[in-house]
């Protein structure tokens, strides 16, 4: 008999990838729905598990071989704090948004084709749970690849007249295999010059070796996968193919992009800025800091000025969302406890509130089929759940207190004092929260305090199957930002392992 104890970080890749192929075969109404469900609520079941292990192990660290070869030759799946909270992040969003889908594809997607979209739903969450278990660099690669290419189809499923979403999942496909051609391009360098693939091996060999990591090879690899990285992860300016990929794209597939594929993104940043080349060479020797801290400042601020001007709540969000990883981008790159802490906090916080408001955006279009604020106008009044929701959300985007927004900033910003002469980037949190104000406040304002336009028909609030969804994930956020305990423990214990300081 299977131990399933024993074999969880295998499972968490495995179940998704088989199940998501067998997706099709479930046919067409509600048979493929309830199987992604079912599929997406088991892997999050292992993620608990699997969390609770790496909780309880001497080490803080799992590690599973796979077929028992040594990590030199074979794949390790290693599993420590961060990427365990970075898997039930990913899982548990994944289920829950799998739930809010069913209603939402019924409205977007025509019905011969919902057992193609499960299957390939299903599967972009097992290359995006690859991409975190893994230990493997060019395991990195192909589960990279594995995600991307059904996200590009999961885009190009959403329901416009104009072809708006084939063009978006074009440029992101051409944009995105530029930035994995830089990825697959560094690990090639990095393997040249370690002889492994294993990301602890590679580290301790550029570690171990006088003089290597002067190299011009390992320079070379250190700016194809800063490059790659930050194409990956949507880092201004960098980032121009995320707004029309999150406007076009289905709204559940919106929602579920927002919330996790580019934190997998920022959590590959991690380790191989962290684990493989090390906090002094990745932001002592190397102007890491200033580079990341600048690109990631500058999106803050422009990409919420870009997002006051928007009258598409989704492209809004979108242009929010490049915002949002500014602030977790800034907060790795200072390189100390607060400031990762930071980072690692508002990955979680940013997936909880933007989901729970794209999911609120979707509802919305359920029942207008349209999302541009002049359509949002009394709605306060009409939809008092889903406005609440994506309120709520928007308090969380500021970092109101008592939202889980409010604790990782209270740690960026710490994390900013901390580190010498990067004082005014509080300065740049605290603006930025305050663009969040503007932007948020118009669509509150028009909800709450406009009437709608003579001759609007009647609407109806969104359907249970859609509020549960929503009010999970900004409940969570509400939990989250009242009792930090976990969050906060995490985040520290992640923290201080990345960089290398004792407990």
């Amino acid at each position: 008999m299977l131990d399933v104890q024993a074999h969880l970080p295998v499972l968490i890749v495995t179940i998704p990838l088989i199940c998501g192929v067998l997706t099709i075969a479930t046919g067409n109404g509600w048979k493929p729905w309830a199987w992604a469900t079912a599929v997406t609520g088991t892997v999050f079941w292992l993620t608990i598990q699997l969390m609770q292990q790496v909780l309880a192990s001497p080490t803080g660290m799992v590690s599973y071989e796979l077929g028992n070869w040594p990590r030199q030759w074979g794949i390790e799946y290693r599993v420590d704090a961060l990427n365990a909270f970075i898997l039930l992040i990913v899982a548990g969003v994944g289920f829950v948004t799998t739930i809010y889908a069913k209603k939402s594809v019924e409205k977007e997607i025509p019905a011969d084709r919902h057992n193609f979209f499960y299957s390939v739903w299903v599967l972009a969450l097992c290359g995006l749970l690859g991409i975190t278990v893994t230990g493997d660099a060019f395991n990195v690669y192909v589960l990279l690849e594995i995600s991307s290419l059904t996200v590009y189809a999961l885009i190009a499923m959403g329901k416009d007249l104009n072809r708006g979403a084939l063009t978006a999942s074009l440029r992101y496909l051409i944009l995105g295999s530029v930035g994995a051609s830089f990825i697959l391009l560094g690990i090639g360098y990095l393997m040249m010059i370690t002889g492994t693939l294993n990301m602890q091996d590679m580290h301790e060999r550029l570690m171990s070796v006088p003089g290597i990591l002067q190299s011009r090879t390992v320079l070379v690899a250190f700016a194809f996968l800063l490059v790659g990285l930050s194409m990956k992860m949507a880092l201004f300016p960098l980032h121009m193919w995320l707004p029309r990929a999150y406007t076009y794209a289905p709204s559940a597939v919106s929602a579920l992009l927002s919330a996790t594929a580019t934190k997998v993104g920022v959590y590959m940043a991690f380790r191989f800025m962290f684990t493989i080349f090390g906090v002094g060479f990745s932001f002592i020797a190397m102007p890491t800091t200033l580079i990341l801290a600048g690109c990631a400042a500058t999106g803050i601020l422009v990409t919420g000025v870009t997002a006051i001007r928007q009258t598409n709540l989704k492209r809004m969000l979108a242009y929010s969302s490049v915002g949002q990883l500014g602030y977790i981008v800034l907060g790795f790159s200072l390189a100390n406890v607060n400031g990762v802490a930071g980072s690692v906090a508002h990955i979680l916080n940013h997936a909880l509130m933007k989901g729970g408001m794209f999911m609120a955006v979707g509802a919305i279009m359920y029942r207008l089929d349209k999302c541009d604020i002049r359509s949002v106008r009394g709605l306060g009044r009409k939809m008092p759940l889903t406005m609440a929701a994506f309120t709520i959300g928007g308090l969380g985007l500021i970092g109101f207190p008592l939202t889980a927004g409010f604790i990782s900033k209270w740690y960026l910003v710490q994390g900013c004092l901390d580190r010498p002469h990067m004082w005014p980037l509080a300065g740049v949190v605290l603006l930025g929260s305050l663009l969040a104000v503007v932007y948020t406040w118009r669509v509150v304002e028009a909800a709450y305090f406009q009437e709608p336009d003579p001759g609007t028909p009647p609407v109806e609030e969104a359907p249970l199957l859609m509020l549960i969804p929503m009010w999970t994930l900004i409940g969570a956020s509400i939990y989250f930002g009242i009792n930090a305990t976990f969050t906060g423990k995490i985040s520290v214990t992640a923290a201080k392992a990345l960089l290398g300081v004792g407990p």
